[in-house]
């Protein structure tokens, strides 16, 4: 799924449209920060994975 140049540019001139060039760097910012949230997220489950967890054999 490569994006050419011209498709990056009518995205980009549709969101600058649709939004206004003021809004842009909040809504960038707010992505950005979800996406940050998530990579968080995962990596806490992932790290909860590896760890061996104590069970003890009831006896």
């Amino acid at each position: 799924m490569g994006l050419s140049v011209g498709s990056i540019i009518l995205i980009a001139g549709a969101a600058i449209l649709i939004f206004g060039p003021k809004k842009l760097p909040e809504l960038g910012r707010a992505a950005g920060d979800t996406l940050k949230e998530f990579k968080n997220a995962t990596k806490g489950l992932a790290e909860d994975d590896d760890k061996p967890e104590d069970k003890k054999d009831p006896q």
